[in-house]
């Protein structure tokens, strides 16, 4: 019988190590995006997504002169009509790291007129 137990306690081992790889995997094979390239988080950025593959965990970056521009992570509506819902999170630092949920996200800069003059993007995360 203590043979058995063993046998049983390396078969969990090993399905635990496993598990800890696909997240490890996951983890390891995000990857970063700097939004608009070197021209960074500015006007008429809406078609840069355009032609990528984004996966959930992959990362975001939003470099901007942060006196005049902010990130706002929005709903559709707020894409849409270029205006952030109560309590929407916005960011203001000048260099933001943004993780993708899967499915659509939503950005703006919701200073007057930036997301007006194409200043957003929606991006789906596989």
């Amino acid at each position: 019988m203590v043979q058995g137990r063993g046998s049983a306690c390396q078969g969990m081992t090993i399905a635990v190590i496993l598990l800890v790889s696909l997240v490890y995997c996951e983890i390891v094979h995000a990857t970063t995006f700097t939004v608009g390239d070197s021209e960074g988080w500015t006007f008429n950025v809406e078609t840069w997504p355009d032609g990528k593959k984004f996966m959930a965990g992959d990362i975001l970056v939003f470099n901007y002169n942060k006196d005049f521009h902010n990130l706002v992570l929005v709903d559709k509506q707020g894409y849409d009509t270029c205006k952030p819902a109560n309590g929407a999170k916005e960011y203001r630092s000048g260099s933001d790291s943004i993780t993708l949920a899967k499915g659509q996200n939503y950005f703006i800069c919701s200073l007057p007129n930036h997301c007006e003059s194409k200043m957003k993007i929606s991006v789906n995360a596989e």
